[in-house]
């Protein structure tokens, strides 16, 4: 039985560990093209976000095949496969040596790392139970990277260069996913098999189909909305914060060191107030989840929407200091939303088909993180990040409204195994 636990528990932090590098992977550049690369190419940020793009819609478009592929053959071996494919991608475009080598190495990284969101969380929810808490943990990992993307990142540019960003988290992932398929070859080997009670199909009555086909809406509904808001933040943060809390950042650093900040060291100053932002906002997933287990979806959703209205319609002309409380604040909403669709899903899906249906849910949330990169992009260029603020604030409304619309329980599908 220890042995059991134990390697529960390791299976479980190889998951958590995935997630981690997936968010960390797919926002590295954002920090290098706010910090190192608009400088070191000549390009302008705005221009720079294009070269993102296809990296982004790679990362939804092939979470399909992705859990296709996981239900049909093995999700731990699909697991193995997103370990040493991102980690492969990530080293080879920290030799790239033009915008358009960029761009396609972050094609690459996003078509691996597509895998694990579809794959991934149908492991955490067909093998454990207690799923609100589960995925929160797993999703404060991936938030995590989020944060950890703009530390590390403007760490090594300040210190050993930004390819080193793509470079060294690439070398950890591929042995990584060695080590997976060597501890999980069992695993691997045995495949996929559905649940036995996914292969009974119920008859459901005509009310239950009708509240069913409500939350499905919903969930698309809000699925494209809180990715917009999610996207806009997390890689926007970064420039957000270069622009409004230099003078922050470099009271932080005087204090600290007693003399003036460089130039070339406010990148890690900026990184880390990101970080902290990232990283405190992450943690707000775990009371969602242990409040998802006990309250239900519809009233914590409705708080962490209502949340975001707040804050995103209070950022306009904000630096330093308050701006930074505010983003705080903000960011707490947009990471605790984070584990609600996935919670509802794992409720309602039959666990045969749950990668599938997982991955059908990232296609869209990932294509509208594409989609919102040329939009951040466009509001930036032509109007400033206060006007992206107010668009961010409607969009919360929005989420706001359709979330009011759920039922107080969900249609629930055959419980998850132990």
């Amino acid at each position: 039985m220890p042995a059991i636990v134990t390697r529960d528990r390791l299976h479980f932090l190889f998951l958590n560990v995935g997630h981690f590098l997936d968010h960390l992977f797919m926002l590295v550049f954002a920090t290098v093209a706010a910090l190192a690369l608009s400088r070191e190419w000549g390009v302008s940020y705005g221009a720079l976000l294009a070269y993102a793009t296809p990296g982004f819609f790679a990362f939804g478009v092939f979470a399909l095949p992705a859990g296709w592929l996981a239900d049909r053959w093995s999700r731990d071996g699909m697991m193995a496969v997103f370990f040493v494919g991102a980690g492969l991608s990530a080293i080879a475009t920290g030799f790239a040596a033009t915008p358009l080598q960029v761009g396609a190495g972050l094609f690459v990284i996003g078509v691996f790392a597509a895998i694990y969101h579809p794959v991934g969380l149908a492991i955490v929810t067909a093998k454990w139970k207690n799923t609100g808490m589960r995925i929160a943990a797993n999703g404060v990992w991936g938030n995590l990277g989020v944060a950890s993307a703009a530390l590390l990142t403007g760490s090594f540019i300040d210190n050993g260069g930004w390819r080193a960003a793509f470079i060294v988290p690439g070398l950890v992932s591929v042995a990584l996913g060695l080590a997976y398929w060597l501890l999980f070859r069992a695993e691997i080997a045995a495949g996929t098999e559905p649940h036995a009670a996914a292969k009974k199909s119920a008859a459901a009555t005509a009310g239950r189909r009708s509240i069913l086909l409500r939350v499905t809406g919903i969930v698309f509904l809000t699925t494209a909305v809180t990715s917009i808001i999610f996207q806009s933040t997390t890689f926007a943060l970064p420039k957000i914060f270069d622009e409004r809390l230099r003078g922050l950042a470099a009271s932080f650093a005087a204090r600290a060191d007693g003399v003036g900040l460089a130039d070339a060291e406010l990148a890690t100053m900026i990184g880390s107030l990101a970080f902290i932002v990232f990283a405190v906002g992450s943690f707000a997933q775990l009371i969602v989840g242990a409040l998802l287990d006990r309250l239900g979806a519809r009233q914590v959703f409705m708080g962490v929407a209502l949340m975001q209205v707040v804050f995103f319609a209070a950022m306009p002309g904000l630096t330093d200091g308050t701006a930074f409380a505010v983003a705080l604040g903000f960011m707490i909403g947009a990471f605790g939303q984070i584990p609600i669709n996935d919670y509802m899903i794992g409720k309602m899906a039959s666990g045969a088909n749950r990668a599938r249906i997982y991955a059908v849910r990232y296609v869209l949330a990932f294509t509208m993180l594409a989609a919102t990169l040329p939009l951040v992009a466009f509001v930036y260029e032509n109007w400033g990040f206060d006007t992206l603020f107010l668009i961010l604030a409607t969009a919360a409304f929005v989420i706001l409204a359709a979330v009011s619309c759920l039922p107080r329980r969900l249609p629930v599908a055959e419980p998850a195994s132990a």
